[in-house]
């Protein structure tokens, strides 16, 4: 009887905790500039949220005609997400999946207007990686996350566009998913970029992280908060040092951790990206 009430007591505190986190996120007085039409960039440091300090950068995005979704990559070299952006002309980019620091491409499958870039490299085992359960896809400009089906080579039967594979995916169908909070780059909080879908809104979100004022999140966070903003889906994309949000005539907004310090200076080279354009 005295291990059910401890287990009980156990379950009302995180419960409590649970709920002001939420309330917390959701209340919070956003820092918001408006970039176009339809586009805002939120962010705001939390003093508490998830145990400690959190700074989340998200770009806010109406679902709407006049805005397209791309891709970008380098075959071989790296190159910053904010020249990326530049380059494109864009109103914002964010960092992609996941790619070899020391060779350059994306590790996971990569497919830009019908053509196959890059494969999906798998563990020695030969089971697929994390970052490879699911994908980003882009058609005619508009941006969905599709799950991966359980049969192998999934990705090479996709009709869509373009395809890149990131994972893991955090919600799907508004529910969270299973995710494996004993794999350690699960639970350890991390600097983390990711995409959130939800009916009338998609939102590019850079979470800071390895400084005293921002402690990173965990994917069991990243799925609470996307749940909390009401996602469809959502899915991790690379993050750690890679975790770069640029905006046209900002810069980077949030605050890169290669540098060890708070700043915007710290940015990482990347393989690809996701660009947000004027259609």
């Amino acid at each position: 009887m005295k291990l059910i009430f401890t287990a009980f007591i156990l379950f009302i505190s995180i419960s409590a905790f649970s709920q002001t986190d939420s309330l917390t996120f959701m209340k919070a007085k956003w820092e918001t500039q408006r970039i176009t039409s339809g586009v805002k960039l939120k962010q705001h440091q939390f003093s508490q949220l998830f145990g400690g300090s959190k700074y989340v950068n998200m770009l806010e995005i109406k679902n709407k005609k006049k805005l397209k979704f791309s891709f970008d990559y380098e075959p071989k070299d790296l190159v910053l997400t904010s020249d990326f952006g530049k380059k494109n002309d864009a109103l914002a980019a964010i960092n992609g999946t996941f790619f070899d620091t020391k060779n350059g491409g994306s590790v996971a499958f990569l497919k830009i207007n019908h053509q196959v870039i890059n494969q999906s490299v798998k563990r020695p085992n030969g089971k697929r990686t994390l970052f490879a359960d699911a994908g980003v896809v882009i058609n005619k400009g508009k941006i969905g996350i599709v799950n991966w089906n359980g049969e192998d080579g999934w990705e090479e039967k996709l009709s869509d566009e373009n395809v890149m594979l990131s994972g893991p995916l955090v919600v799907y169908r508004h529910q969270i998913m299973l995710i494996d909070t004993a794999d350690t780059f699960n639970k350890t909080k991390h600097p983390r970029s990711f995409l959130v879908i939800s009916k009338r809104k998609t939102y590019l979100i850079a979470v800071d992280g390895r400084n005293e004022f921002a402690g990173g999140m965990s994917m069991t966070e990243l799925a609470k908060i996307s749940m909390w903003l009401n996602a469809d889906a959502a899915l991790n994309l690379d993050g750690g040092g890679s975790t770069g949000l640029y905006v046209k005539d900002l810069g980077i907004v949030n605050h890169p951790s290669d540098n060890k310090k708070f700043d915007h200076d710290g940015e990482r080279k990347v393989a690809n990206v996701i660009l947000l354009k004027k259609d």
